[in-house]
């Protein structure tokens, strides 16, 4: 399931977690090491023509990690200090590289980065938001693909 997809099933969701990564320029990705262990790293991330992409340098360790074992965890960037207005977000799913010439050069009109790169299309799996309602309530929003957004509270 793209972006697209999770938009239209679950729009509010969606429109959060856009305007969460929207907020801020860098982001964490996880991957995995050949090793199994996790790995952590700054990213870019666009939300563009239906899809969440993720773009990174030729021949970096995520890029090699991804090509390996697609699954991966993207945490939005928290902002400065304890506001994190809109609450925090993570994004699973698998990262499928892709390799078409022109849908690389449709994605290069866009955003224009540096050449060369590695662009990975992004399959969800999971979109976690986490929020604190009344300064009183830890709220979870859990969506999967197939299933409506389960909410948690917690005091």
């Amino acid at each position: 399931m793209n972006w697209a997809d999770f938009s239209s099933a679950e729009p509010d969701l969606a429109k959060t977690a856009e305007e969460r990564f929207g907020a801020f320029t860098h982001h964490v990705l996880a991957t995995l090491r050949q090793d199994g262990s996790p790995r952590t790293t700054g990213l870019e991330v666009r939300f563009l023509n239906g899809e969440l992409w993720l773009g990174m340098m030729p021949d970096s360790l995520k890029a090699r990690d991804l090509r390996r074992d697609p699954r991966f965890c993207l945490q939005a960037n928290p902002g400065e200090g304890q506001g994190m207005g809109g609450g925090d977000v993570r994004i699973s799913g698998h990262a499928r590289e892709v390799t078409d010439p022109e849908a690389k050069a449709r994605y290069t009109e866009e955003v224009e980065p540096p050449e060369p790169f590695h662009l990975f299309r992004t399959e969800l799996t999971e979109v976690v938001r986490t929020y604190v309602e009344d300064d009183t309530y830890l709220v979870v929003q859990v969506w999967k693909p197939g299933e409506p957004v389960r909410t948690l509270k917690r005091t």
